[in-house]
This record gives structure tokens, C-alpha cells and sequence, in this order.
């Protein structure tokens, strides 16, 4: 038994996206996205759920800082931007919300480090009935 424990916090960011495969037909896009493939983009008001593991006595880790560093290496980026267009970071991935949720997670692994903590995952909300867990956990 270790004696870690897992703290989750919840942030929201509202931003759009539009689901394209270059590789693709418009017409092989449109069956495979569906409205997510519109032209226009479309928009999402996603939730992320953070989960860090930290130790028991949580030495100097703070929630504080975890919101701080949330918003800066996230929120900060993402909200209110359409994803394909205003991030250095869906330029050549497709902000899928799976892709969302890993993008996420990495961006926010080393920063959690540096809190004392360690990232576990990153979950992504893009309607309420549609999210990603990045890593996956094992079956």
C-alpha cells in the first residue's frame, strides 16, 4: 500500500473547434466528424478535471498553486480561442477531445512536478456525455 493520495480539481475554458482531416475528403470529413466538421467551427464550454498524486503529508504542495498553474499553462491558453486557428499546439493535430485531454496533460506534467505532485491525468469534458482521460486507465 502506498501512502499517496489523489487530489482532482475541476476548471473550465470555453473554446471552439472544427474537426478536419487533411487527408481527407470533404465528403469522408463530413461522415466522419459530422457537425464537428463544419466549416465554421463550432464551440464547447469543456471542463478539465486534473488529478495529481501527492504524498501524505503533501509536503509544500498547494492547491493554490495547482489552480495558478491550471490557469496559466491552460485556461490562459485555451479559452476563447478556436482551437485550430489561435493554438500553436492543435496547428497540426486535430483538436479532438482525446487530443485535447493528452495536450492537457503534457502541458501540465512538468509544472505539476515542480509543485511537488505528480500529474495522473487530464480529463476532458466536451458536452455531458462526451470525455477523454488521458492516460488512459488500465483495464
Amino acid at each position: 500500500m502506498t501512502d499517496t493520495t489523489l487530489i482532482s480539481q475541476v476548471f473550465d475554458f470555453a473554446a471552439s473547434h472544427r474537426l478536419h482531416a487533411d487527408g481527407l475528403t470533404d465528403e469522408q470529413n463530413q461522415a466522419l466528424f459530422g457537425k464537428c466538421n463544419n466549416p465554421n467551427s463550432h464551440g464547447h464550454n469543456y471542463r478539465l478535471e486534473v488529478t495529481v498524486e501527492v504524498g501524505s503529508g503533501r509536503g509544500d504542495f498547494s492547491l493554490l498553486q495547482l489552480e495558478k498553474t491550471v490557469k496559466e499553462c491552460v485556461i490562459d491558453r485555451f479559452d476563447h480561442m478556436n482551437l485550430n486557428l489561435d493554438t500553436m499546439e492543435f496547428s497540426n493535430q486535430i483538436p479532438t477531445v482525446e487530443n485535447i485531454a493528452m495536450t492537457c496533460f503534457k502541458l501540465l506534467d512538468e509544472p505539476v512536478q515542480a509543485l511537488g505532485a505528480k500529474m495522473r491525468a487530464a480529463k476532458v469534458w466536451e458536452s455531458e456525455r462526451t470525455s477523454a482521460t488521458y492516460p488512459a486507465y488500465p483495464c
